[in-house]
């Protein structure tokens, strides 16, 4: 099974959603991970909030903020689209989502940003079933 890994700046909010969403809607397909170029002491609240109230998903009890040093092998790499330069991974296939970072914003921000990851998910998931990556 392919392992992907959704890669953020500080772990804490998209990525984290990520990993959450991987494990619910593609666990079938792929293992999901998250990390950071820098870690922070807990992951975003509001994310942590509208993920349990939309899809039951308690991430803080699930997950915690990761550095990408702490990451196994990876297949496939996902960056959320924080316009730094990641450190170089090897994998066989990477890709940037391009999503704005919603911390700070409304909860419609962070629903539509939950909606897009999930979308994205589906999508990857499918890719890889049809052993397009």
């Amino acid at each position: 099974m392919k392992k992907v890994a959704f890669i953020c700046v500080h772990n804490s909010c998209r990525s984290q959603m990520a990993e959450a969403l991987g494990k619910k809607l593609a666990s079938h397909m792929f293992e999901s991970y998250s990390a950071g170029t820098e870690a922070r002491p807990r992951i975003n609240q509001d994310a942590v909030r509208l993920m349990k109230s939309v899809h039951g998903i308690d991430m803080e009890e699930t997950q915690r903020s990761k550095l990408v040093s702490e990451l196994p092998a990876i297949d496939i790499v996902v960056t959320m689209g924080c316009n730094v330069q990641c450190p170089s991974l090897p994998c066989s296939h990477r890709e940037d989502w391009g999503l704005q970072d919603p911390s700070g914003q409304s909860d419609i921000v962070f629903l539509e940003t939950i909606r897009t990851i999930e979308e994205k998910v589906l999508d990857l998931a499918e890719r890889i079933r049809r052993n397009q990556i």
